[in-house]
């Protein structure tokens, strides 16, 4: 064996790798025979791992825990997406004239993973790789409507609901109620939740499989995207979304009728 390799974590990722391949459930005694490992390590190691969020206990059961969720979408922002959306955040960035972005979900928060920066030489914007609170920003609300909802209290309880602005949502109740309100609209809003000064409005991208895999989305100075250029700009937003997520192989119910 590789002198550099840690047996038990090996252990942890084998064990993963079969509780995804048992469709995503398995019971301890079943991991440890199909490890090969002593009960009392199998055990061990999904305790652990439940501490992290990689596994979840159902039971007796064993089920694959949300941190795996943002892991995976995460990875995607090395892959394709990046090289997809740049075309069409310059075409969004065109339209708006206002600094747009890709986010995905990562570990419990919104990771920034592409920017086309607006014309303007004052401009509102945060550079790829920056991280961004969920409740508070238009990507991380999208996640958290779209591709997190079944998770939000689990996410929540690990990373608390902070207040930047006086219009930051500190409350599950409150949030819920934002969350509803988004998946029902199709588009997210930071008024001025995050930064004083700078809103943003973003929609959901969908990978082939339908998942919503990042949001899409502007931000730009309050002073310029007022509350009654929603509309306007939400439309250009989803229309955006629509187009990365048909470049990542997403085949809307719209566009499936006219084929």
């Amino acid at each position: 064996m590789d002198k550099y390799v840690i047996p038990n974590l090996r252990n942890a990722c084998r064990l993963l790798k079969a509780i995804a391949h048992s469709s995503g459930e398995s019971h301890v005694a079943d991991l440890s025979r199909a490890l090969r490992i002593p009960p009392t390590t199998a055990l061990r190691i999904v305790h652990t791992l439940e501490q992290e969020g990689f596994v979840r206990k159902d039971g007796r059961a064993v089920r694959l825990g949300p941190s795996l969720i943002h892991l995976g979408q995460g990875a995607i922002g090395d892959t394709d997406l990046r090289q997809e959306a740049a075309p069409v955040l310059e075409a969004l960035a065109r339209k708006t004239n206002e600094t747009a972005h890709v986010a995905v979900a990562c570990d419990g928060q919104s990771l920034i993973v592409a920017v086309c920066d607006s014309p303007h030489p004052l401009r509102a914007g945060s550079r790829p790789g920056t991280l961004a609170e969920l409740h508070c920003s238009s990507t991380g609300k999208v996640l958290l409507a779209f591709a997190l909802f079944e998770h939000v209290e689990e996410i929540i309880s690990a990373h608390p609901l902070n207040r930047h602005t006086p219009r930051t949502i500190t409350s599950l109740r409150a949030l819920r109620q934002a969350l509803d309100e988004i998946r029902h609209v199709g588009y997210a809003v930071d008024e001025e939740e995050y930064h004083p000064g700078v809103r943003c409005l973003a929609a959901p991208v969908r990978d082939a499989s339908g998942k919503v895999v990042a949001g899409i989305g502007i931000t730009a100075a309050a002073t310029r995207f007022t509350p009654a250029k929603n509309s306007l700009v939400a439309q250009h937003v989803l229309a955006a979304a629509q187009e990365l997520s048909r470049r990542l192989g997403h085949v809307s119910e719209l566009s499936a009728v006219r084929g």
